[in-house]
């Protein structure tokens, strides 16, 4: 998502290693080292397992009535060690609720109503009474036992908020539906049941499951939905189909839908009702919208260049829109650069699609964007929420406890194809703005370190989760080198394509991806509360040059340039990388080798901005 919103036993755990710079683990986390669900090497662990289900959901509704009505089966394998007596179910829908957001106002929306539920044919209990939070446990009347499976029916009913957010209304007759269904939360091998209660402000974190979603709606509605559209024959006019299966292998924009074709009401299957079908493998939630009012576009673009796959890119908004007229181009560009250059990782899905609401908000193979009236700042959104699909939906990572692993990295990918787009000016100009300004300047006397878990993160918690971690990634990448973070990246990402990464995963992927010892690197970025500023110190002729003893006030270990300005008045720059800060991460001495008198040496973070630019700059005599 674009815009931003220790415990005890960690904090101590950070101090009692202050010396040693040891990337300690949690004990609740621990023990899944311990057991070989994960490995030291950054891999899955040998005994690595991850619970799978097949989701089979029938949803019907007719705008602008705001019910929604669901039914669903659920098939959920118990792939880990343990016998589970109960099923934790997710009601993300209840956040709308003054009790589901923990005493917060509550909106028009009433919350899931479950009519009917069943576990293995029988029916199970549920009090609608007392499900009145995001999180409801479900005892079954006979243990799922280790690689066995359980199948729930539920069906439910709930009224769809009119509040401008990640789901609900956006248009009296155009809806984005989003954790709209009944889920089994993730059992995982670190903490078991995830029950960390929704309260509308961190996101998600969810198993890679299988999809069939059935959406009927009446005729002259569109539907746009994660995953692949299995009867657009049936559910489209032909003249329309056609457009869209041409859609496929263009390059330029098809106009499947306009103003006039909506206009005309023609576009759809004159039927009654028309139920869209849609399927998706292996992925962590599927979302949708429907409207009788959006403009439909699409094209495509070469994604994998070993196998020659396209990828579908659509885009559905309101024609007064005039940002979103570009959104499928925009979005064309994104897949382009972010399959070939970084991460350099073929975009693992069939299509993308960018709908206009309120969210700024991904999820698998959507978007769902505010409109801009800015072009420039209309990009960098659509850029950051398709960047999402690698960090969290390629890796399963937690979102709602972890939030730095997923949005620190959409940040770090927003700078990137920023500068391949506007240029490097412009895109560290905007990074600095938006991303690091505000927070470098402080105050930082209550800093928390990035490794927080993101619920307890109760200061600075955007910087801690968008900027302070990118910057971190971002530091590594050039202490590294291009060639090597890619290599080191493009293994991390391997080894946890389709599972669920901790940090520790990272640290450790990172490190054997690059052959590279990193320990204090990622205890400096991560462990410590520590911020941005340097001091130059002092400057001293040398034979070779001079020697600059520079101070880190703030902590991080940041690369740097020494601006050298000559008393013939011409400048050069030498650049530092954070390698410098290996061996003492508080006090440096540089050797910058010239033969050229100096007047003056400043030390510039550049994008890294010093708290205090004040005590950078030395002049001679």
């Amino acid at each position: 998502m674009l815009k931003t919103i220790f415990i005890t036993a960690i904090l101590c755990i950070t101090l009692s290693y202050a010396n040693a710079q040891t990337l300690s683990i949690p004990p609740g986390i621990e023990q899944a080292y311990t057991k070989g669900t994960r490995s030291l090497s950054g891999k899955p662990g040998k005994k690595y397992w991850e619970n799978h289900a097949r989701y089979n959901i029938s949803i019907s509704i007719t705008p602008p009535n705001r019910i929604i009505n669901g039914v669903e089966q659920i098939t959920y394998f118990n792939n880990s060690p343990d016998v589970l007596d109960s099923l934790n179910m997710k009601l993300i829908e209840n956040v709308h609720l003054a009790h589901g957001r923990r005493g917060g106002l509550a909106d028009t929306a009433a919350g899931i109503i479950v009519d009917d539920i069943k576990i293995n044919g029988a029916k199970a209990a549920w009090d609608n009474k007392t499900a009145v939070t995001t999180n409801q446990m479900v005892a079954l009347a006979s243990p799922l036992m280790p690689h066995d499976s359980v199948k729930l029916n539920i069906s439910w009913h709930y009224q769809l908020s009119t509040r401008e957010g990640r789901e609900g209304v956006i248009n009296p007759t155009t809806f984005y539906l989003a954790y709209f269904y009944p889920r089994v939360s993730v059992y995982d091998d670190y903490k078991g049941w995830d029950t960390q209660p929704h309260t509308g402000g961190l996101e998600f974190y969810n198993d890679f499951s299988d999809y069939t979603l059935r959406v009927t709606v009446p005729k002259n509605y569109l539907v746009w939905s994660t995953g692949t559209l299995q009867n657009a024959n049936q559910v489209l006019q032909p003249k329309f189909a056609k457009k869209l299966q041409e859609s496929m292998t263009s390059d330029s924009t098809v106009h499947i839908a306009t103003l006039q074709d909506l206009a005309n009401k023609n576009i759809t299957a004159q039927n009654e009702t028309n139920t869209w079908v849609w399927t998706a493998s292996n992925i962590t939630d599927v979302t949708f919208a429907v409207s009788d009012n959006y403009d439909w576009d699409a094209a495509s673009v070469l994604v994998d260049d070993k196998t020659h796959r396209r990828t579908s890119v659509q885009a559905a908004f309101a024609d007064s829109s005039q940002d979103f007229h570009h959104y499928v181009q925009f979005a064309r560009n994104a897949l382009d650069w972010f399959s070939h250059n970084l991460p350099g990782v073929p975009y693992p899905f069939p299509k993308t699609t960018s709908v206009q609401g309120y969210a700024d908000m991904e999820y698998p193979m959507m978007v769902n964007d505010s409109h801009q009236t800015d072009l420039s700042f209309a990009q960098l959104v659509q850029d950051h929420e398709i960047a999402h699909t690698y960090f969290p939906f390629y890796m399963g990572t937690n979102e709602s406890y972890y939030a730095f692993m997923d949005e620190g990295w959409a940040t770090t990918f927003e700078i990137l194809i920023g500068t391949a787009e506007k240029g490097k000016a412009v895109a560290d100009d905007f990074y600095k703005k938006f991303r690091v300004n505000d927070w470098t300047h402080g105050p930082h006397e209550k800093e928390m370190p990035i490794i927080t878990p993101s619920p307890q993160t109760t200061f600075n918690a955007g910087d801690n989760f968008y900027g302070k971690p990118s910057l971190s990634y971002l530091a590594l990448k050039d202490m590294l080198g291009d060639a090597l973070f890619k290599k080191a990246l493009q293994t991390y990402m391997s080894n946890w394509n389709g599972k669920h990464p901790i940090p520790w995963d990272y640290f450790y992927s990172m490190e054997e991806g690059s052959g590279k010892k990193l320990d204090w690197f990622f205890y400096n970025w991560f462990y410590t509360p520590y911020y941005i500023d340097l001091s130059l110190e002092k400057v001293e002729k040398s034979s070779n040059g001079y020697d600059l003893s520079i101070k880190n006030i703030g902590g991080f270990a940041v690369p740097f340039d020494a601006i050298l300005t000559y008393a013939d008045g011409t400048t050069e720059t030498f650049h530092q990388t954070p390698i410098v800060w290996e061996k003492d991460q508080k006090n440096i001495s540089v050797n910058i080798k010239t033969a050229k008198e100096v007047k003056s040496i400043t030390i510039d973070g550049g994008i890294f901005v010093d708290a205090d630019m004040k005590n950078n700059t030395w002049s001679a005599n």
